[in-house]
């Protein structure tokens, strides 16, 4: 092969290499998915595209740096009568092709230290939800929304029962029968989704009632680690309704495959809706015991 036609074939291959990359940067989640998600809130986008620039920065590397080897192998080998240079060093190429790796590295450390520090900054937040893991089980309690206080707003939330009737050795139930909608949720829904509403700040504060768990959502382009007497913060700001769904990200214990996180992003009415109907419900008294009920009458008669 001629030293022009390999350099076509490289650059094919390159021109290949990062049409499929741009593909997948562009695609949906699914299965064999090769880039990151795209997330659904405000600063997901922050770690999407640093991946895509740090991606892109090694295809340009691997590509010039196995270009540059296999141009050599083939056009200077010894059977077509190359002859070896005689020199061993050049102070020029040694300080180009040490300066140019470590303007890239101060370009990369710039570039996560800015944006990956950012999601922790939780002021100016309109919403706080309490994160507490439990083995195998996350409680959300709502703290406050919009500066007024939340009172008695929290649950447990735990996977649903139709994939844990499956998960059960000996069920002989179809894992794959287990969906909502047209989506297969085996594993990934629970009883009572985190409900919160779009376009607002939420910060959450997490910990954990006894192990270490991982609170991780791919939507929000982050995950925080709840560790027991520790309390750790950072937010999210969801730009689209819909259901958001993770997974605890930490070895908890054996039932940790079995600790999914479902957040559902509702407009700001009907979250409003939503928070009224639990703050009414978790105000209402509690029912008379029925044998206070049945004494009565018995008393009366008596009489």
């Amino acid at each position: 092969m001629t030293s022009g036609g390999n350099r076509r074939s490289f650059t094919a291959a390159a021109a290949l290499a990062l049409a499929s990359f741009g593909g997948a940067a562009l695609a949906a989640p699914g299965p064999w998915q090769l880039n990151m998600e795209r997330g659904a809130s405000t600063w997901s986008q922050v770690p999407y595209h640093l991946n895509n620039v740090a991606l892109a920065v090694c295809t340009v590397i691997g590509v010039l740096v196995f270009g540059a080897m296999f141009i050599a192998i083939f056009r200077f080998r010894k059977s077509r009568g190359a002859v070896a240079e005689k020199w061993s060093h050049n102070t020029m190429v040694e300080v180009v092709w040490t300066t140019i790796p470590v303007l890239i590295l101060i370009t990369l450390a710039y570039l996560a230290t800015s944006g990956l520090t950012s999601w922790a900054d939780t002021t100016g937040s309109q919403m706080t939800v309490k994160v507490t893991g439990y083995q195998w089980k996350w409680r959300y309690d709502y703290v406050d929304y919009m500066g007024k206080s939340i009172d008695k707003v929290g649950f447990m939330s735990k996977l649903d029962a139709r994939s844990d009737q499956t998960r059960q050795l000996g069920s002989n139930m179809d894992p794959y029968a287990v969906k909502v909608g047209d989506e297969n949720t085996y594993l990934l829904d629970v009883d009572k989704p985190l409900v919160v509403p779009v376009d607002t700040k939420i910060r959450f504060v997490i910990t954990s009632g006894d192990v270490i768990h991982s609170w991780w959502v791919p939507a929000t382009g982050w995950k925080i680690d709840a560790i027991p007497g520790i309390i750790n913060a950072a937010w999210a700001n969801f730009t689209t309704p819909g259901t958001y769904r993770g997974q605890c990200a930490e070895l908890c214990g054996q039932d940790h495959g079995f600790m999914p996180i479902v957040v559902e992003v509702k407009s700001k009415a009907d979250f409003a809706k939503w928070l009224a109907e639990q703050e009414a419900g978790s105000a209402a008294p509690a029912p008379a015991p029925q044998t206070a009920q049945v004494a009565a009458p018995a008393a009366g008669k008596q009489g």
